[in-house]
């Protein structure tokens, strides 16, 4: 049978946008579409957006260390909608960089939602049309818990759009997205309620790595409301503020609720089930080491997937693909040892292994840390300090995990990251100069392990 592509793409963010144009280099008839804007939700909603609004947000403490460094500084003032409408902007060039990507690699774009009516056969709109293989590239969307009033919370999509700034905000949730937001709204001069129902932020990273980033949050003036639900929420007026219900009786005022409780795969109402694709407990859709579906001709890569939800990660995932598939260059993506930041304030980056993972899975530790005040702010008096952490597997000497929490440490776990990915051990740190005086340079001067190695939360802090 003669199909109108080789390859369908459903789906237009960073792994699907990546997979439809290698595919297309390797010479196959490609379709993609997409029913919102071209770039997922990391250009277009997502990581990029909000960086830059991490980046507006820390004017406030550099206007202030500014003194001590001789700068006089007038009394500063944000204009909201300045900041909002230029990251949006920004957002709108990628958007039209993607547009042309897609076009150079001859790309056929469908604006529309895609849905699957038999495993060839794909409907946009009022169209049709036809593919040998198909790719779901879907992503996922930000969930909010069915309670009374959820229907007045926001979620991160929502965020970048805010006509005025509140003077108030609750945050609802414990992950990145809840701890970059708390960070970013309150260095805009807004007070936040952080509202998790644990004792810390962060769940699944490195403890003290946590236990860092949470002091750090209380510390800048952010309310940590730990160990709390939220049971309903109830407007006071027409302009009023919310009041914000526990299940116990509490109750707080807020100006405006933002949920960022996690995240749900795009798997609802396109046709999933009509073609055998098979999905897990969370709605996922199951896939294996090569991203293929239970359905013998259609593969799936990205958030969709709930793998390591993480931009490169689907992109990784969507090359690996396109030059399997279509490039005769057979490979898998290697999910192991993918560094991770989070944009907090300060920011927190790792690769490889937490020191909880690695006692679970390896044998005897020897762990490095080392904290301190960075140069930068020993003029100003800021007390911020860093954190980082290095995991070496005793046996084979190999650095196993780097983990930080300072300024820069996403840049400079990047860089770490190669060094691990390759098998680095800590006779070639150690072996490494250092370039003085940075805050890197730490990294490889660590010289003693710590002498507990099994730290309590109550040691770390």
């Amino acid at each position: 049978m003669a199909y109108d592509y080789d390859l369908f793409v459903i789906g237009a963010g960073s792994g699907g946008v990546r997979a439809s144009r290698i595919a297309a280099t390797h010479g196959a008839r490609v379709g993609i579409c997409e029913d919102y804007r071209v770039g997922g939700t990391c250009v277009i909603r997502g990581c990029v957006p909000k960086k830059l609004l991490v980046y507006g947000s820390k004017f406030t403490h550099e206007f202030e260390d500014a003194a001590a460094y001789g700068w006089t500084v007038p009394a500063p003032s944000l204009s909201w909608p300045t900041l909002r409408d230029n990251v949006n902007r920004e957002v709108d060039r990628l958007n039209a960089i993607y547009l042309r990507l897609l076009d150079g690699a001859g790309v056929k774009l469908h604006m529309g939602r895609g849905r699957l009516m038999d495993r060839h056969t794909i409907q946009i709109g009022e169209q049709t049309v036809t593919a040998d293989k198909i790719l779901i590239a879907t992503g996922g969307h930000p969930v909010i818990p069915s309670i009374p009033g959820c229907e007045l919370a926001i979620t991160s999509n929502e965020a970048f759009h805010l006509p005025e700034l509140p003077k108030r905000i609750a945050i609802v949730g414990a992950g990145y997205i809840a701890v970059e937001f708390a960070g970013i709204f309150n260095g805009l001069g807004v007070h936040v309620d952080l509202v998790l129902r644990r004792d810390r932020v962060l769940r699944g990273f490195d403890e003290e790595c946590r236990t860092a980033v949470h002091d750090s949050l209380k510390e800048s003036g952010i309310k940590m409301r730990t160990e709390t639900e939220i049971g309903r929420i109830v407007k006071k007026g027409e302009n009023g503020p919310y009041e914000i219900h526990t299940p116990l009786g509490g109750m707080f005022e807020t100006d405006l609720v933002m949920y960022a409780t996690g995240r749900a795969p795009n798997t609802k109402g396109i046709g999933l089930e009509k073609v055998g694709v098979q999905l897990d407990k969370a709605g996922a859709i199951a896939v294996d080491e090569w991203s293929k579906t239970t359905a013998e001709n259609i593969w799936a890569v990205g958030d969709v997937t709930d793998r390591i939800n993480l931009t490169p990660v689907a992109i990784m995932e969507g090359h690996c693909f396109a030059d399997t598939e279509f490039g005769n260059k057979p490979r898998k993506p290697d999910h192991r040892g993918v560094p991770s930041a989070v944009f907090c304030q300060p920011e927190m980056a790792n690769v490889g292994l937490t020191e909880e993972e690695a006692r679970r899975t390896l044998g005897d530790l020897r762990i490095f840390t080392a904290a301190f005040r960075p140069m930068k702010y020993t003029l100003s008096g800021r007390q911020q300090r860093t954190f980082m952490k290095l995991i070496v597997e005793s046996a084979t000497d190999k650095v196993v995990g780097a983990h930080m929490v300072g300024d820069d440490a996403a840049e400079l776990i990047q860089g770490l990251a190669v060094a691990i990915k390759a098998g680095a051990t800590k006779a070639h740190f150690d072996a490494t100069v250092g370039i003085h005086p940075t805050s890197g340079e730490e990294f490889v001067t660590m010289r003693t392990a710590r002498a507990d190695t099994t730290p309590t939360r109550a040691a770390a802090e």
